[in-house]
């Protein structure tokens, strides 16, 4: 027995719900900010300061004020703002593998088993703000096992206009009912479920490190509450 029993495809946020973002960026930050000597900025703090850049940049195309841009380019000009902020000057090739920390994320120890076991009965695919090189590049190196690429670019939106949630329904020629987002963002999920979409919750408890203050629990009774990918599977029949 399922607890979506209509639910055809499974579509997941990526950073943080897939990924250990905060972890893997501020890996590939040591190891650039130790080339500069600038062992007196902490990895951790630049990757969280990287990414509270990450929403601004995004809201500029959700409200029109710019055309739609892929993710690696909003995330190349934050970097840029971000090293001028410390005055680290760094070559284009630094700048450039720096700015591909975002592809090589690890996935959290239970990604990859439960997405096997959800795979078996579901479609799976990434319903991320991350664009196609960045997702595709990242299942390549983690052997993360979508069954299709999916990302902002094809439905030209970024997460949480309703577009990004029903246009990836339409791509896989679903109703948006027989498609559940599986995330660990309560404002994620309930921008789905507003466009129609299924939910489910997994909890990330360190996405923002030992002092995580949000989506620490879930907010709604979302379709599924989860502690793990593997606790999903079990949930969904898997």
């Amino acid at each position: 027995m399922s607890a979506l029993p209509h639910v055809k495809a499974l579509v997941f946020d990526v950073f943080g719900t897939v990924v250990d973002w905060r972890s893997g960026v501020a890996r590939d930050a040591k190891t650039f900010l130790s080339k500069h000597n600038r062992t007196d900025v902490d990895p951790f703090a630049f990757a969280d300061a990287w990414r509270r850049r990450y929403q601004p940049a995004m809201e500029e195309v959700r409200s029109g004020r710019r055309p739609f841009t892929r993710l690696d380019v909003l995330h190349r000009e934050n970097l840029d703002a971000l090293l001028a902020e410390h005055g680290i000057a760094a070559e284009e090739g630094e700048c450039q593998w720096l700015n591909r920390a975002w592809h090589r994320l690890d996935p959290w120890p239970d990604t990859i088993p439960g997405l096997i076991r959800l795979k078996a009965r579901h479609f799976i695919a990434p319903l991320s703000n991350g664009n196609i090189l960045l997702l595709a590049n990242m299942a390549k190196r983690a052997g993360i096992p979508w069954d299709a690429i999916l990302g902002a670019e094809p439905v030209q939106a970024y997460k949480p206009q309703p577009e990004a949630y029903t246009r990836t329904a339409e791509i896989l020629g679903h109703a948006p009912g027989e498609v559940a987002l599986v995330a660990a963002h309560n404002g994620d999920l309930a921008a789905a479920r507003k466009a129609g979409l299924a939910t489910a919750f997994v909890l990330r408890p360190a996405e923002h490190g030992a002092a995580q203050t949000t989506d620490t629990r879930a907010e709604s009774d979302w379709g599924v509450i989860a502690g793990s990918f593997e606790e999903l599977a079990d949930q969904l029949g898997c």
